[in-house]
Order: structure tokens, then sequence, then C-alpha cells
């Protein structure tokens, strides 16, 4: 690779910020965040650091399922603003290096859709074969798999007709049959529209049930239809990606990138990793998330895993054995009530390590250096807190946390008018904002910004070839990620003591030393390329391979 080459292939070493609009800051004073606002805090996101903002859900909704029941593919929420207000915030983002991505929920609609109610007034309305139906009963007891407790099987039955619809979700999202060549034209004009607004991708919701084809439909290969969207996506926009959410095993994540081919979807979240990784911080010992960076299959270049440590949803285990997922929850979430679905813990990170600055900056650190793009999701990098008066997954979906100021600084309106209801505990808005964390050079703020800076000068991390270094320490991993460019080496301490190791580098020539990116410090190599150091607990290095005439700054 050349430097240049991660202007083209921007994804690779980009820093994604994933937001709701309606919880980040309300400019009106009604109680609910909007496009006004988030423009107002763009500045804020460019200082952060931030490269891509992912912005979930924003169209026009009944709002049962958070936005992800949409009744409109095409338009913007009337409570968050106009279609006018979101390229004013696409634009004044691409002005401060930041591209917009937005969430592309194509699986189902709201059963508020035109097309859904068009298609139950009639079983011979052309937009009835939008929709997966049945005539027969559906199987008794049948589960929904994904809402399992919350949602009542698979099938929804319209009384009108006595047919039965498919809703993979809940009840009221009935699924989108992507066998008909009219739904697909209907997804191709939606992606179309977007990205002639100024949009650079999709983050692709559920994408294994999209391509769910229904029985007896003409479709040989469901990865076909995937290869159409990218091909589309990428006649329209050269640049744009589909970022996908599949939480399934590596072997078959691979098929979703495209195989060798690489034609599918751009980027996909580590699920396995990320499990894995909870599993190491449960344990204090790196051993799980090595395992499952061995068994990453290796992409081709222009594909990309995407890191993160929380998101919107629950944190699933669901890739976890019974016992590897009772082992994280007693460790992360005893309480039954911070659990759901028998699988996931609705928490936010820093309560789960019981607020330990030191274990909290390791775990960022370390996502910063995995092979891969970062993403953050939005108040990680002040340390919010969930709301634990809040049930399930929308507990770690409340308001962000601007500063002391009533609400938190997100709105003037009354508590009662909030969208949601920040927490009241050590996490409340009194001791966990931006404002106070701003121009605090010991803050988590300026912790990871740090973090950013450092990771944009070091394309080695996102197009980096991974090697696990072998030492001694247990608790340690010692990863190094090569590149044409240079080599990092990333020290992380998974154990709350400190431990000392030596490991070596044998490849590098005489006269290589390690600058650490993190602290104005270097360690030269012995002979051999032998290094030794010391990593307090929790700890973890950034260490710079610097070789006689590469001539690099830092």
């Amino acid at each position: 690779m050349k430097i240049t080459d991660t202007s083209d292939l921007w994804w690779k070493t980009a820093v994604v910020y994933c937001l709701d609009v309606e919880t980040f800051l309300d400019s009106d004073g009604d109680g609910v965040g909007d496009l006004q606002g988030l423009a107002r805090r763009i500045d804020y996101l460019s200082q952060l650091g931030v490269t891509c903002l992912w912005l979930m859900p924003f169209y026009p909704t009944p709002d049962r399922d958070d936005g992800y029941d949409v009744s409109d593919f095409y338009g913007v929420d009337r409570r968050l603003g106009t279609h006018g207000d979101l390229v004013e915030v696409i634009r004044t983002a691409r002005d401060r290096g930041m591209r917009v991505i937005v969430d592309l929920v194509i699986n189902h609609t709201s059963d508020r859709h035109p097309w859904f109610l068009a298609a139950k007034r009639s079983v011979e309305s052309p937009y009835r074969d939008y929709y997966v139906w049945r005539s027969d009963p559906p199987p008794k007891g049948q589960k929904n798999a994904v809402f399992p407790g919350q949602a009542n099987g698979i099938w929804g039955k319209d009384e009108k007709s006595g047919q039965w619809y498919q809703h993979s979700f809940y009840e009221h999202q009935p699924d989108l049959n992507i066998a008909n060549p009219r739904v697909r034209d209907e997804i191709a004009k939606i992606i179309g529209f977007w990205l002639q607004l100024g949009i650079s991708g999709f983050r692709v919701d559920a994408v294994p049930f999209l391509l769910e084809i229904p029985k007896g439909a003409d479709i040989p290969e469901p990865h076909d239809l995937l290869r159409d969207i990218r091909r589309f996506l990428q006649r329209r926009s050269s640049e744009a990606i589909l970022l996908g959410e599949v939480n399934l095993p590596y072997e078959e994540q691979l098929k979703y990138f495209g195989g060798d081919e690489g034609d599918e979807l751009t980027m996909q979240f580590d699920f396995a990793g990320m499990q894995a990784l909870y599993l190491s911080f449960a344990r204090k010992d790196p051993a799980p998330l090595i395992a499952a960076l061995r068994a990453r299959p290796a992409l081709g270049s222009e594909v990309q895993w995407a890191n993160f440590l929380r998101n919107h949803d629950e944190l699933t285990l669901d890739k976890l054995s019974d016992a590897e997922r009772q082992e994280v929850f007693e460790a992360f979430a005893p309480d039954e009530r911070q659990r759901v679905f028998g699988r996931g813990i609705t928490r936010r990170l820093p309560p789960m390590f019981e607020g330990d600055p030191r274990r909290i900056r390791m775990a960022y650190s370390l996502l910063f250096t995995l092979p891969g793009t970062p993403v953050l999701f939005y108040g990680e990098e002040i340390g919010m807190g969930e709301n634990i008066e809040i049930a399930g997954r929308e507990s770690v979906r409340t308001p962000m946390q601007w500063s002391t100021d009533r609400n938190g600084g997100f709105s003037d309106a009354a508590p009662r008018r909030l969208v949601s209801r920040p927490p009241a505990d050590g996490y409340a808005p009194e001791h966990v904002n931006v404002a106070d964390q701003l121009e605090d050079s010991g803050s988590l703020l300026s912790f990871i910004r740090a973090l950013t800076s450092r990771y944009r000068i070091s394309p080695e991390l996102g197009w980096g070839t991974l090697e696990v270094i072998d030492q001694p320490a247990e608790s340690l991993l010692v990863h190094s990620l090569a590149a044409d460019v240079g080599r990092v080496i990333a020290v992380h301490n998974f154990a709350e003591v400190p431990v000392t190791t030596t490991f070596s580098l044998t490849d590098e020539p005489d006269g290589a030393t390690l600058l650490d990116l993190l602290e104005p410090s270097h360690l030269p190599l012995g002979p051999g390329g032998t290094a030794e150091l010391e990593v307090p607990a929790y700890g973890y290095r950034w260490l710079r391979v610097s070789r006689p005439g590469d001539g690099r700054v830092i």
C-alpha cells in the first residue's frame, strides 16, 4: 500500500461515531434531539477526531422500535427536522472532514407503511407481493429468535384476508419480499435517493434476514441480490460503503464480504471478536481474544472489519457457550435486570468495569489497535453509563450529557417531555459530561481524542497484517500490525497487577527502536531485536517501529 491509498479506501482508517439524532441535542426545546442540534455539535465531533458519522434511523416512524420501524424510506421524521436540515448536516460535516452514513433498514417496514396498508386492502393489490404471506396456519409454538419473550413467533395474522404475514422481528414490522423484483427496484431507488443527497454509504441492518428468500422463490443464489446492491451503489458513488450487521460465525461472514471477490459488503462488525473480548475482560486473560483474532479469515485489501465495544443494542453474547456466557454475566451483569433475551447485557462499559479508569482506558486503547476500523457509540468518549431505571435495550439510549445544566444540557424542555431520561446515579450529568472534560487533560474525553489522533497517523492499524507476538506473560496481549508504510506493536495488560515481559522482533534491522506513540519515550531493541518492558496494571503501550532512514517524523 501507499499512503495515498488511504484516501481511496477511506473506511479502512476511519473513526466511526454512531449517534441517534433524537438523543443528541435538542435545538428547539421540545424534548427531542434534532438535526439542527446535531449541526451545532459538528465541530465537537471534529475535535474528537471523528471522520465518519453513522446516523441511526431518522425516517418517519411510529417509533415502536426506536425508529427501526420505518413508514417512509425517503422522508425525515418531522420531529427531527427536514431534508434541508439533513443536507446542512452533511455539508457541514464534509467541510470538517467527516463523511455521513445512515441506517438502511430494508428487511422490513412498519405496519403503517403505505406499502403494507395497500397490501392489506386486497390480496389482488400490486403491493401484496411486497411482503411474505402464507395461507396455511403457521406451526404452533414457533418462537421468535430475535426478540424471545417480546415477540410472538414470526407470523402475524391479517384478519381481513385470513392469511399470515412474516415478521422476523416484531409483529408490527412485516418482512419485505426481496425475491420480488419490484421490491429490489425500490431498494435501489432508496439507496440512490440518499446518495444523491450526499450520503457516503449505509449501515445495513440485519443482513442475514434480508437474504432469507421465501420458500418457492426462484432465487438460486441469495447473495447475488447483495452483489446487485453493491454494484448499484458503486455505480452511483464510487466512495460509498456498505457496513453490514452480520452476527454469524467467521466462515459465514466471509460469504457476506463476497468471498475472494469482495463484491458484497464493504465492512462487517466483528461480533465474534467482541464477544471473545468480553470473555477475556471477565477472565482478565487475553487468550479468548487471541483465539478469535487467529480464527478471523483473511480478507481482501478492499474490505474491512469494524470493531466495537458497545452499540445501541444489547451487548449480545450469543456466540459464547452457555458456561462462557454465564462467566460474563456474573462479571458484568450480576443482576438479572441487567440482562435481556437470555443472551445480552443492557449496560454501558464504565459501569461494567465499576468505573475503574485504568481498565476503561485499556479497553479503548485496545479498540483502536485491533486490526480494523474502530466504531464508537455516542457518549463512550466521556464514559456515560446506562439509566438503570429504564428496562431493556433502551437503557443505553439516553440523552447525550453535555453539561451540568438542566437535563445535562441536552434540552431546555421539562424533564417529563424528554424523549428519554438521563441516569440519576453516579453517571448522572452532574458527574459525567462534556463540558467538565473538554479542557481537562486528564479526562477520558482527552484520552479518546489522543487515541483518535494517533490512530489517524498510524495507517498500519487499519491496513496492517496481524501477528500475535509470543511472550511469557499470560495476562498480556502483544500484537503487531505491519503494512508497507510501517509497523506498530500494541501491548495490553488484562490483569490488575503490573507485569514485565520480553519479546523479540527478529525481522527488524539493526538500529531499529520502538517509539511510544502515547508518551514521549522510546525503547531500544537489544541483540536479536529483543525488547523488555514493564506494563502497569491494566496498562497499554503503542510502540511504532522506527527503522534507520525510514523518514517518519512520528
